[in-house]
């Protein structure tokens, strides 16, 4: 056959497949009874009579500087910086970039070129001679560029697979920011508290001793009784078990914080483990609404971007059930060095190439485990989005009711040093019992550390809100995500048949 003819074969097979192509699998969209559809999810959060939250308010990428506290915003930017777990996500982050671009290089135009150089000793036998051959010098060479024609979306589709699970990984670092600020913001809370609370102990405790030190000399002058300076004794005692726990507390708490920032326990800058006096916020705390939270949640990003990986891998599955098809040429030589070159030793080649692997149970088998992959996917990202809104909504209920504890006990502990104080007053004039105001004392440094803690509760619900509320990563890529496409959803045997709009995305490539 005439090398023009075999042009024409060859550009007619490949304008036939061409017409032929089609990308199998179900596109990527929202099912309409998605959890993130649905109104009263992406509605305003209950809950939220509190005076000390703004429901209308967006929440700031940065939210940590609400408490204009210069210590904390060097911390985070520290940590931020530092953070080995981030360095993995990072990491983590630039392999499945890397393994991106890897899918996207597949397919296409592909190309190859051999050269050797060889001496040889031929069978003499395998053409059909009686003597030896002698030695010869054989050289070798060829160029070969082939095109793979994505004709089924195989290529297309484990791109897309690739390319999600790339942004699914993205999600996973920005969630990783949310929870490093978070806890960084925790751990530097922690330690103001405990020292906040250990002063408090101090202080109650050096009023025991000064009343233990009154009891004495009460005793000394004949007025006092000696059951009531072994009760004097007993309640400083008492005040100083407590101070251990509080100091335990206090260390862990920057231990933690110093292998947040990347250091070893004990390297924390300066100021911070003296820190008596927790960041507080001066506004009420902002927190948006239900459609806010879905769009900047990491874990929900991350979920909705492993359902579309899991998507997209339904059509690689599925194009196994067609053939592959390549257009390739070749050119080059083979034959004696001597003669390389020569018109005897030119070869070329130019076709196509079609590898089918016949389809069988197990081929749809797969096809179904994909499926059910998906299912799976779709599942998991209804799940984080219920799981936000009861984080959120646990936080904020929480919150409130802390707040009003807080207010009652700043009451009873005003109230309380008032009454101390009065029978203190009154026993060191002799005109009260020693118990009274021992009951009273009492009753202070109960209402002291009870107060210290509800502030410290405070200040932890007020982090786990901002946690559960998502703040802490890029917020400029939440401003700049496109609004969701809604599509009704369709029946696993529809799938099947390739039609489309199975499953959703809230972000498209």
């Amino acid at each position: 056959m005439k090398r023009p003819a075999l042009h024409r074969i060859a550009f007619a097979l490949a304008l036939t497949s061409l017409a032929a192509c089609r990308t199998v699998g179900p596109d990527y969209a929202v099912p309409a009874s998605a959890a993130f559809q649905r109104p009263d999810a992406n509605a305003a959060f209950i809950d939220t009579a509190n005076p000390q939250v703004a429901p209308g308010a967006e929440l700031p990428a940065r939210w940590w500087e609400l408490y204009q506290d210069a210590t904390l915003n060097g911390l985070v930017e520290q940590a931020l910086r530092d953070n080995v777990e981030l360095k993995v996500a990072d990491a983590n982050l630039r392999r499945a970039a890397a393994v991106y671009e890897q899918a996207l290089d597949a397919g296409g135009f592909e190309y190859e070129a051999e050269a050797g150089v060889s001496r040889a000793q031929l069978s003499a036998e395998s053409f059909l001679l009686e003597h030896e051959l002698p030695p010869i010098n054989l050289a070798d060479g060829k160029f070969a560029v082939s095109y793979q024609f994505d004709l089924f979306g195989k290529l297309k589709r484990a791109s897309e697979a690739a390319r999600a699970d790339e942004q699914a990984v993205a999600a996973a670092m920005d969630l990783a920011r949310v929870s490093l600020v978070a806890q960084v913001a925790g751990s530097y809370v922690e330690i103001c508290h405990a020292n906040h609370e250990l002063h408090v102990a101090e202080h109650s405790l050096q009023l025991q001793q000064r009343s233990r030190g009154v009891t004495q000399r009460l005793i000394d002058a004949g007025r006092g009784t000696p059951p009531e300076l072994a009760r004097a004794n007993a309640q400083v005692a008492m005040l100083e078990a407590a101070l251990p726990p509080l100091r335990a507390q206090r260390d862990a708490s920057g231990y933690q914080l110093a292998a947040l920032l990347g250091r070893t326990p004990g390297q924390l800058p300066g100021g911070v483990a003296t820190c008596d006096q927790a960041p507080t916020l001066s506004q009420p705390l902002p927190v948006g609404d239900g459609r806010a939270l879905l769009q900047r949640r990491p874990d929900i990003r991350q979920a909705e971007r492993r359902l579309a990986a899991a998507t997209a891998r339904i059509g690689v599955a599925t194009a196994e059930l067609y053939p592959d098809i390549r257009l390739g040429a070749s050119l080059g030589a083979a034959g004696l060095l001597a003669d390389f070159g020569e018109p005897l030793t030119q070869q070329w080649s130019i076709g196509p190439l079609i590898s089918w692997t016949l389809p069988s149970s197990g081929t749809h088998a797969r096809i179904h485990a994909t499926e059910a992959g998906a299912d799976a996917a779709l599942a998991e990202f209804d799940h984080s989005v219920l799981q936000a809104l009861r984080e959120t909504q646990t936080a904020l209920s929480r919150y409130a009711h802390d707040l009003q504890r807080l207010q009652a006990l700043q009451q009873a502990q005003a109230q309380a040093a008032l009454a101390a104080e009065q029978n203190r007053r009154l026993y060191q004039g002799g005109r009260t019992p020693y118990l009274s105001s021992l009951d009273a004392d009492r009753t202070l440094v109960s209402a002291d550390a009870t107060l210290a803690q509800q502030q410290a509760q405070v200040s932890r619900d007020q982090i786990q809100l901002f946690l559960a509320l998502g703040g802490g990563w890029n917020a400029d890529a939440v401003a700049q995500a496109p609004a969701p496409t809604v599509v009704p959803t369709v029946s696993r045997h529809a799938a099947n048949r390739h039609a489309p709009n199975r499953h959703a995305a809230t972000q498209q490539d």
